[in-house]
């Protein structure tokens, strides 16, 4: 997954806007998005979809792969937000329930109309804020990003803590692959008890591994001249932003302020008539 990341960022048609002006849009929908009701969010996600795929070139199978993990996390959280348990006695017809299992043990266990709201607006949130940071992860490198973070003001010490870890994980992938790739070719991960068993022998090995490689790493900045102290390059300014791309951006982001602004409106009953 990191490797698609790294490569969709260098390779997208986006990337020679201003990184400045990208985490700023994303940052921009990330709050409206966090803010505002399922119409508008759903509007958010789409419109971020059509810059990335359209504007950025990226493939919608790729956009949709990097949308599993949070996708994943959502579906393993769903039994805590949608299931509910209270004693038989206190389920009545007061409680909106969708679906009720029980009684167990004088316990009922159902899912409440507000517990299914809940999960429903929680999934369009969790869509429209993750879209914006996509959008900035696919079209914008990583160096980019700490150059951003360093004009804004991020201590230094802080993005160097990040560029190391952000190597790092290259460092643990690749060592994990290749101890993957060594057990396959010697009989190894052959049914379901046999993958258990050798993935908890990469596991206690991964550590080792990793940290050899860590420590060359550590020998290879020392002999390049590291004096505590992981520079980055200065950042440079971009060309203009195309005016089709500055004109959407603002219509959009108006827009979909006008159409939240109304439904605020609406839910406090105000009647412009």
């Amino acid at each position: 997954m990191i490797r698609l990341l790294d490569t969709l960022s260098y390779s997208n048609k986006l990337r020679s806007v201003s990184p400045l002006w990208k985490c700023s849009f994303a940052a921009v929908l990330f709050v409206l998005a966090y803010a505002s009701h399922e119409l508008v969010q759903l509007l958010i996600t789409v419109w971020v979809l059509r810059w990335v795929v359209r504007y950025g070139g990226v493939s919608l199978r790729s956009y949709a792969l990097l949308l599993v993990p949070p996708c994943l996390f959502y579906a393993v959280s769903l039994p805590a937000l949608l299931l509910e348990a209270a004693p038989a006695e206190e389920v009545t017809d007061a409680v909106r329930t969708l679906a009720a299992v029980g009684p167990w043990n004088g316990w009922t266990v159902y899912v409440s109309e507000e517990g299914a709201q809940r999960a429903w607006s929680l999934f369009f949130r969790i869509a429209a804020c993750g879209s914006c940071l996509l959008f900035v992860v696919v079209s914008t490198p990583v160096s980019e990003l700490f150059q951003v973070m360093k004009k804004l003001g991020m201590p230094s010490l802080v993005l160097e803590i990040m560029q190391i870890m952000y190597r790092f994980l290259f460092l643990l992938t690749d060592t994990a692959e290749q101890l993957l790739i060594a057990q396959r070719a010697r009989g190894g991960q052959l049914g379901f008890k046999r993958k258990i068993a050798d993935t908890a022998i990469i596991i206690t090995k991964l550590f080792g591994k990793t940290m050899q490689r860590y420590t060359g790493l550590t020998y290879g900045l020392t002999a390049r001249g590291f004096m505590d102290e992981l520079r980055l390059t200065p950042y440079e300014k971009r060309p203009m932003l195309p005016r089709r791309y500055r004109w959407e951006s603002a219509v959009g982001v108006f827009i979909c302020i006008i159409i939240e602004i109304g439904l605020r409106w609406r839910e406090a009953g105000w009647n412009p008539l």
